[in-house]
This record gives C-alpha cells, sequence and structure tokens, in this order.
C-alpha cells in the first residue's frame, strides 16, 4: 500500500512548509492527482488521517483533485480524454499522441487558518 508512504510524504511537505508551532492552523492541504499516478484516493484519505492523528494537524482535511488522463493527438491536433493508459487517439485512431495529463501527484496548497486580527 503505498498510499501509506505518499501521505507521509504530504506529512513532510506541510513540515517544509509550516512551522511546528503554527501546524495546529492547518486546515486543509490540496493535492492533485492524475488517473495514472496509481493512487486509490479512498486509501490515501484513510492513511492521512490515521498519519495525523494525535498530531498538530490531525483537524487538517485532505482535498483531493482529480486529474483525467487527457492526450493531445499530433496527426489530428485535438485533446481527448480517454481510458487510462492508452495512448491511442480515439478520434483517429493515430499513434502520435503526447501525455497532456493524468500523471499528476503534487500538493497544491495548503490553507492555513491565519490568527490575525479581521481589522488590520
Amino acid at each position: 500500500m503505498h498510499e501509506l508512504s505518499i501521505a507521509q510524504s504530504i506529512v513532510d511537505i506541510i513540515g517544509q512548509y509550516v512551522p511546528q508551532q503554527d501546524r495546529h492552523t492547518v486546515r486543509s492541504v490540496k493535492v492533485r492527482i492524475g488517473d495514472l499516478a496509481g493512487v486509490v484516493p479512498d486509501s490515501l484519505s484513510f492513511c492521512f488521517s490515521a498519519i495525523t492523528s494525535g498530531t498538530p494537524i490531525a483537524e487538517a482535511i485532505l482535498e483531493i483533485e482529480h486529474v483525467p488522463y487527457v492526450l493531445h493527438c499530433t496527426a489530428c491536433q485535438s485533446d481527448s480524454t480517454t481510458e487510462p493508459g492508452l495512448a491511442i487517439c480515439p478520434r483517429c485512431g493515430s499513434r502520435q499522441t503526447t501525455v497532456l495529463s493524468g500523471t499528476e501527484l503534487q500538493v497544491v496548497t495548503i490553507d492555513v487558518d491565519d490568527d490575525l486580527p479581521e481589522h488590520l
């Protein structure tokens, strides 16, 4: 289950960008996961909750953005969402394609509570 190591990497990234004394202010972490990343979102959410339980970031919500697998065909100049792993253009059948999206696995944002008074 590599979702556990991915969840730990997310926690490590939070540690790189949020000082120890401010980690209790982390409200959410948004990650972008592509179809080809091989990650089961429910498993990742479970692992993230398990790892953060009892820590200053235990209340943080893991938000997962799904990124579809999209090909660009250089033969017919079209972009198509297709079955993950297929590299044939669904419009013209050409194999002259490149992957535009679907391989992502990245932390996009870490949202923290600003403890600044609203009048400032």
